[in-house]
């Protein structure tokens, strides 16, 4: 399996005890809704399958894995910081009506006093809100999405309208 036939679902944070436990936190935002009999690990640019022997999901988007042929924390410690990833055949299917921040990423972006920035690039999640990335001007320029700032979204023409804060663009322009 190729990384594009992939979506990302978290990564092994640590091991857990000395029988091969590992810790995944889940940056996928439903983990209860994965299908998580096998999942992939990008090792040295490839995607190596694990099959799952037991799983717990907790509250806190981690959950507990041992995993077949994982038997000893010495073979578990070589996975810590592993991006974890699921084929996308195994991606859960979602109504129309559910949209996500991470639905963004290819969307245009416009500022209400600057017009067209850009395409988003990216979108990253963090403790306290998601982040979109974006190419302007030969320079990437992060933003916070959140209803302060953002205006209006066109799914159908794949575009948002936002409202930058005064002064943002300049920050990463000036270097």
């Amino acid at each position: 399996m190729k990384q594009e036939e992939a979506f990302y679902i978290g990564y092994i944070t640590k091991t857990k005890g000395l029988k091969g436990e590992v810790q995944v936190f889940f940056e996928y935002d439903e983990p209860e809704l994965l299908d998580l009999d096998v999942v992939f690990a990008e090792i040295n640019g490839k995607m190596v399958p694990f099959f799952v022997s037991s799983c717990k999901l907790q509250h806190n988007n981690t959950g507990n894995f041992y995993f077949d042929d994982i038997d000893h924390i010495d073979k578990a410690q070589q996975l810590v910081k592993k991006k974890v990833y699921l084929p996308l055949t195994k991606m859960p299917d979602r109504s129309d009506d559910d949209f996500h921040y991470n639905d963004l990423k290819g969307f245009v972006v416009s500022d209400e006093t600057q017009g067209e920035l850009g395409e988003i690039i990216e979108i990253n999640e963090y403790p306290q809100q998601f982040v979109a990335t974006i190419l302007y001007q030969g320079k990437e320029i992060m933003f916070p999405l959140n209803e302060d700032m953002i205006v209006e979204i066109d799914q159908e023409q794949g575009s948002m309208l936002v409202d930058l804060p005064e002064g943002l663009l300049d920050i990463y322009l000036s270097n």
